[in-house]
């Protein structure tokens, strides 16, 4: 009998990492949470320590450390705090799998550490690809890491492209909710508060990414994701609204043939997909109900209502860092939404003044990429303090 294996979980305080933990559980005899990474939640981490033992639980909020401590060493769990013992922590020997559950830039630097160190990665940290996309497809060619997408859009393409030749794929069709605002008209999505933008339809998710559902520059993302993950050129992947989400993506063919992988729309089925390395777990999902697909529609998205869709084509159009200053504005104009700071189509006008301010790097190094995070986020905060002057 093979042994578990070692896995560890950044952002397991998270939605994604909770589910994770969930599907260890369901597993023990495949799955060993030996490393918990937590941003700022430290009870939540200290409970899940004490339920599942890992060897390490690492706190990234400084601040926290001596509470994790205190509440850990006495078990012999080992304790570390910071972001450099994030990092530190995803290159650790034992470990097999690496599942990025971290929303934001947050993940990049310990996803490359962790190729660095050759570890196989369940990624559902979209922004790694969206920020230096180029760079870490570069890594990952010189290293013996897999990537498993977790996303429930790009697990779908996986999916749809197993045993198929690349050649033959004519289009990548990304598919979308709408969101909480599918059928709003403009003026009335102007006035949107937090609370309406969180009230997903389908999909229970942290507020960062809810909100980026609403604005579809989810959607944005994950066509950039998409390119990088399955080598595609940007013109032939497009995003398409499908409101029941059951159909989480599909694959159109040369011969016109299209392929679609459809679930309920629960991440467990795309997080267990990746933690199996492409092999399904039993019991990892109920079933889809075939009175489930009594109705499924389509629309194409309205970039008029959802500007944040373009964005997607800006970034490619551009190259170089654009990306990146796209998401970094975006996480500081997401955040100041959820605070009341500034209007829901801010958030775009936001990201489309700290584009033009920021400065171009056309060929980017990883140095480079954190000196564009910083003065993106710098130029986002200072374009928000002066649209509420």
């Amino acid at each position: 009998m093979n042994s578990p294996k070692n896995i560890a979980i950044l952002g397991s305080t998270g939605s994604i990492g909770t589910q994770t933990l969930d599907i260890i559980a369901a597993h023990p005899e495949l799955y060993r949470p030996v490393v918990l990474v937590a941003g700022r939640r430290v009870d939540s981490l200290i409970e899940q320590a004490l339920h599942f033992r890992p060897r390490l639980a690492v706190i990234a909020d400084e601040s926290a450390y001596g509470t994790l401590r205190e509440a850990l060493s006495p078990l012999g769990i080992a304790t570390a705090a910071g972001a450099a013992a994030v990092a530190d922590a995803v290159a650790l020997p034992e470990i097999d799998m690496v599942v990025t559950a971290t929303v934001g830039y947050s993940g990049l630097e310990p996803t490359i550490r962790a190729i660095r160190a050759g570890k196989d990665i369940a990624l559902a940290n979209k922004e790694t690809l969206v920020v230096a996309g180029d760079y870490v497809t570069r890594l990952l060619a010189e290293s013996p890491s897999r990537v498993y997408p977790v996303d429930s859009e790009h697990s779908a393409v996986y999916q749809c492209l197993e045993g198929e030749d690349r050649d033959s794929v004519s289009r990548l069709i990304i598919t979308a909710s709408g969101g909480p605002f599918r059928t709003w008209e403009r003026s009335r999505i102007e006035k949107a508060t937090a609370a309406d933008a969180l009230r997903h339809p389908n999909w229970d998710m942290g507020a960062k990414i809810t909100i980026d559902s609403a604005t579809m520059m989810n959607k944005a993302f994950e066509i950039i994701e998409a390119r990088w993950l399955f080598g595609m050129k940007p013109e032939r992947i497009s995003a398409i609204v499908h409101p029941q989400s059951i159909i989480h993506s599909m694959v159109e063919f040369a011969d016109g043939a299209i392929k679609a992988q459809m679930g309920v729309p629960d991440m467990r089925l795309p997080i267990a997909y990746a933690m199996g390395c492409a092999e399904r777990l039993p019991g990892a999902e109920r079933p889809l109900g075939i009175e489930q697909l009594a109705t499924l529609t389509f629309e194409n998205p309205d970039p008029s209502r959802f500007p944040c869709l373009t964005l997607a084509d800006e970034a490619i159009r551009r190259g170089g860092n654009a990306a990146c200053v796209i998401n970094a504005a975006n996480e500081i104009a997401v955040a100041a939404f959820l605070h009341g700071r500034i209007g829901f189509y801010s958030i775009y006008d936001t990201i489309c003044r700290t584009l033009a301010r920021t400065a171009f790097v056309a060929e980017p190094d990883y140095a480079d990429y954190v000196a564009s995070n910083s003065e993106a986020r710098a130029i986002a905060e200072e374009e928000i303090r002066k649209a509420g002057a």
